[in-house]
């Protein structure tokens, strides 16, 4: 799809935000995108050491590509590709994630488009993302029970469509994450106090080895989509790219024998 790696981070144990989900192991993180996190849709990838495979739910539904090339390039590497709707391809990441890829000329700011997360009421939860979280409304669909929300016309949007039932989150612990200014973060927190909101982590500060230790709060929206708030200012410090990062992924995953190691012992990795 040709996005890049914009970072690499090492952490000896778990996150205490649950940034790894529940997990209190060795981890890591890799921020993967078409351009820096100051103006890109960026996916974190959190990888635990020694957990072979997580079961998925219907709370993440796929990203939304807008890229020709990236359907060109699907094609000559033979991904499995299948067309959807005219010029929308369904693909899937190892692991199980859907990607949307649309066969048009790539966005000039950003080619992706949307994320998407399942949800059991549309209504209500069009009603936490705007009248809580101050998104707009782009797009809603009753019919096909849909709605398209975002912060600004030049930025990724976040699509939320009712999937018939509950939603499950499965064991695989994702979050979507906005930088706001550090001075609002007590806002959001006293608001979501206010209106009897559940906050995850209460405001905290997050160390990363060698880099900026920024400020976050975490929310859980009515079906548990965890949402992330962080302060602006030190995260622009923290999300500087990283012109190692290649290096330092590709050496971690060299050090990383488990899979050997696991393979040695008859034994196979944990499934989460």
């Amino acid at each position: 799809l040709a996005p890049k790696v914009l970072r690499h981070e090492e952490f000896e144990e778990g996150c205490k935000a649950s940034c790894n989900g529940p997990y209190d192991g060795k981890w890591s993180k890799t921020m993967v995108g078409y351009g820096p996190e100051d103006n890109h849709f960026v996916a974190e990838l959190t990888y635990n050491y020694g957990i072979g495979d997580y079961r998925l739910g219907n709370d993440f539904l796929g990203i939304t590509l807008v890229s020709s090339r990236a359907v060109s390039n699907a094609k000559k590497m033979g991904w499995p590709l299948k067309e959807v709707t005219t010029g929308v391809f369904e693909t899937e990441a190892p692991g199980g994630y859907k990607f949307y890829l649309e066969d048009k000329e790539q966005l000039k700011q950003d080619p992706v488009l949307k994320v998407t997360l399942g949800v059991s009421d549309l209504q209500k939860s069009v009603s936490y993302w705007s009248d809580l979280l101050g998104m707009k409304i782009y797009e809603k669909d009753e019919e096909k029970q849909r709605a398209v929300l975002g912060y600004a016309d030049n930025q990724c949007k976040l699509e939320l469509k009712a999937v018939g039932g509950a939603v499950d989150h499965g064991t695989a612990f994702g979050r979507i994450a906005f930088s706001c200014a550090k001075e609002e973060l007590p806002n959001i927190e006293a608001l979501m106090k206010k209106e009897n909101q559940k906050i995850l982590t209460p405001l905290v500060s997050l160390d990363t080895p060698g880099k900026a230790t920024v400020q976050v709060i975490i929310l859980a929206d009515p079906d548990g989509h965890e949402i992330c708030f962080v302060g602006d200012e030190a995260f622009r410090d923290l999300s500087k790219v990283d012109p190692n990062g290649d290096k330092l992924l590709d050496d971690a995953m060299a050090a990383d024998n488990s899979d050997k190691w696991f393979a040695a012992q008859k034994m196979k990795k944990a499934s989460a």
